[in-house]
């Protein structure tokens, strides 16, 4: 019979949230009233977001650990993302946790990512503390926002237990938390209290051996590889003989050549770890993410983590633009292949596959932004490469081809609601569901294919003039909805190599919106700009004014160009279509035909309406 104890020293505790309502903020908090930095010491804000991406974007992409202590009782923190694109980061952190504090912002309320992480932790059969956050905001709805978490809760098929669930009232940004909303302010207290009566020590069994999950990996220069992750059963020590249990089961040796646990932001040495603390250990080389490490003498895995299948894929190749090779170190398709597979060990979410086109690979996460982070790292690394349009991965189920579907909430002035309802039913989105509380904004859900939402985001923008807010979470597979037009607007595609000229640009700035400044290199099939018709037209950016010894008064006036909107990459991703692909550099992103060649392309052109006709 299994014996379980507790291990009361330690609690585990993620923190879950929709993007932006306050998780690391209230992070920080925690680490000012847990003593990790000293009185007079300079704390830059949001120090958990660690990557410039994080940092530049204001949110958070990969799971974090570290840890405080309150109490003589160590508490770890894992800081998750917040946005569903990298719900496979939630879902490895999760399985370190025996908690999880629910962040909800007090005038939003709960939003769609916010269901997705929720759904995670009640399926994992964590205990949750609700923490509604910025209750000092001037709009916020407090006891409405508690109901709505309620039927949040009670929609999610949370159990008994799960929905008796303590509530908090914080402003994480001035570092307090009250049991009522009147309470006075002083700090965190409440909080670090409710952590500790409410949430369990980890429970592991006395009589069984050392085993640990690995949940994430890390790299050294002086350890080499790191394996991360929480210590099931049994006590570990420095130098002990162990094996790793892969994917195939099979037991490969190891032996720990160093062992550290989180103090604050920082790793410090152990000498052993016992159940319940997060460690991090090297001396292995050969481990991924999900493998159990244990002992040599009785070697048994712990069930594999288990991700949510990726919806979208996007293709990768190498620049094989008449510009390669001149502003990226590593260009080669072999460096390329080398990044991609260090991604999938660090991130359970990608895969990567063979394509059928030599130098290329097929990606595949939960979702176009995520792709665009990964590119945007990669850019920021030295590479060079090409990189096609997200497209969703469609399933046969039961023989009927089915396509990933969206729950999509549109929150927006009541004016705009008319130019959304078209543009989503345009691409085949159904409206579930209305809600106007006569405050001049409405709320919109709609179930809408993952395709029909590439693209859609900058336009919405443009349609609600920058007020609209738009969040989607993925909702299974349904039977396909059909085709629809993805874009209504053609390309001014480059006609020759050369530098774009002023005099040229403003004269084709009638045709449509350029994408680039005067002086800029340019190549035959490079996109320049978005045509107003819906058909591509090859243009000629280089042309200069024809110069004669005949002069006219208003003829050398100055050339005014209109300011050419900075290209993005996610803008990039959203406008290219099936024939065009986005070639990204550390210095440039460019947008470009597949086939460069003008004369190639109509003949392809020319084919494929033979084809249609003969049909």
């Amino acid at each position: 019979m299994t014996q379980t104890t507790h291990n009361d020293a330690i609690r585990n505790v993620a923190i879950i949230a929709h993007v932006d309502h306050g998780k690391t903020t209230l992070v920080d908090a925690m680490f000012k009233q847990g003593g990790i930095f000293r009185a007079n010491q300079e704390v830059d804000d949001r120090v958990m977001d660690s990557m410039d991406l994080e940092r530049e974007r204001g949110i958070t992409i990969a799971a974090k650990n570290c840890a405080v202590s309150w109490q003589g009782t160590k508490i770890n923190i894992i800081d998750t993302p917040g946005h569903a694109d990298f719900g496979g980061e939630v879902e490895r952190s999760l399985t370190m946790a025996d908690g999880a504090i629910l962040l909800v912002d007090a005038s939003e309320g709960p939003l769609p990512q916010t269901r997705f992480v929720l759904k995670k932790t009640l399926e994992a059969g964590l205990k949750v503390i609700v923490v509604i956050n910025k209750i000092d905001r001037p709009d916020a709805r407090i006891d409405e926002v508690l109901d709505e978490v309620y039927d949040l809760f009670i929609d999610l098929e949370a159990n008994d237990d799960q929905l008796e669930f303590p509530v908090l009232y914080a402003v994480g940004r001035d570092g307090v938390a009250m049991n009522s909303p009147e309470e006075e302010q002083k700090d965190l207290t409440p909080l670090f209290e409710v952590i500790l009566s409410e949430v369990p020590g980890p429970v592991y069994d006395p009589e069984q051996p050392f085993q640990m999950l690995v949940a994430d990996l890390s790299y050294s220069d002086y350890l080499g590889r790191l394996a991360v992750g929480r210590v099931f059963h049994g006590t570990i020590h420095s130098n002990d003989q162990l094996a790793c249990i892969g994917a195939d089961n099979n037991p490969r040796s190891l032996r720990v050549s160093k062992i550290q646990t989180y103090q604050g932001l920082k790793l410090a040495e152990a000498s052993e770890a016992s159940p319940g603390d997060i460690v991090v250990i090297s001396g292995i080389e050969d481990v991924k993410i999900g493998d159990t490490i244990c002992t040599k003498e009785a070697p048994k895995a712990l069930k594999r983590i288990n991700v949510d299948e990726p919806t979208v894929s996007m293709r990768f190749s190498i620049n094989s633009s008449p510009l390669a090779g001149t502003e990226g170190k590593h260009v080669q398709s072999s460096k390329i292949r080398e990044r991609l597979t260090r991604e999938t060990m660090l991130n359970v979410a990608i895969r990567v596959e063979d394509s059928d086109e030599r130098d290329s690979f097929i990606v595949k996460g939960r979702g176009e932004f995520q792709m665009a982070i990964l590119v945007e790292q990669m850019r920021r690394e030295g590479f060079e490469l090409t990189i096609g349009r997200p497209e969703v991965i469609f399933k046969e189920i039961d023989g009927v081809l089915s396509e990933p579907m969206e729950k999509l909430f549109i929150d927006c002035d009541d004016v705009f609601m008319g130019i959304v309802t078209e543009k989503l039913s345009a691409r085949k989105g159904r409206m579930t569901n209305l809600v106007n509380n006569g405050t001049g904004r409405v709320r919109m859900e709609f179930t809408i294919p993952s395709r029909g939402l590439i693209g859609y985001r900058d336009e919405f923008l443009t349609d609600t003039k920058g007020t609209g807010i738009m969040n989607s979470l993925f909702d299974g597979y349904e039977e396909y909805r059909g085709e629809f037009p993805t874009r209504h607007t053609g390309s001014l595609v480059c006609d020759r190599s050369g530098q774009s000229v002023a005099y040229a640009l403003f004269n084709l700035e009638p045709r449509g919106e350029i994408f680039i400044d005067a002086g800029i290199p340019v190549y035959e099939g490079m996109i320049i700009g978005e045509h107003n018709r819906d058909n591509d037209l090859d243009v000629n950016p280089c042309k200069g004014k024809k110069l004669t010894n005949v002069r006219a008064s208003g003829k050398d006036d100055a050339v005014t160009l209109t300011p050419v909107r900075p290209m993005t990459l996610e803008r990039a991703i959203h406008f290219i279509t099936e024939d065009e692909c986005v070639e990204v550099t550390p210095e440039s992103i460019r947008l470009r035909k597949n086939i460069l060649s003008g004369q190639n392309r109509h003949r392809l052109a020319g084919r494929k309406k033979k084809a249609a006709e003969n049909q």
